[in-house]
């Protein structure tokens, strides 16, 4: 099992977490504050079965935009490795 942790530009935010929903994934919303300018960012935690984290990654790949300017960034993914998980 894998937690995938996307910190998204607020613009990015709804077509991915729209696109991941509905491939039936389960997402949860973190509203978020970074970058130089503190810019409004969302963070999406995302757990998956590994044979999954490609295929969400991709969805996010191509649910993103394209960074406009230089240096700029329009998601940050982390994967984590999870030893444990319960759900009740």
């Amino acid at each position: 099992m894998k937690l995938i942790i996307a910190i998204l530009r607020e613009p990015n935010e709804e077509p991915v977490s729209r696109a991941l929903t509905s491939a039936n994934f389960r997402v949860t919303y973190i509203a978020s504050t970074g970058g130089l300018l503190h810019h409004g960012m969302t963070t999406l935690l995302i757990g998956v079965d590994d044979a999954q984290v490609e295929t969400a990654l991709d969805i996010i790949r191509k649910n993103c935009q394209p960074a406009t300017d230089p240096g700029t960034r329009n998601a940050t993914i982390f994967v984590v490795k999870v030893d444990e998980f319960t759900h009740f």
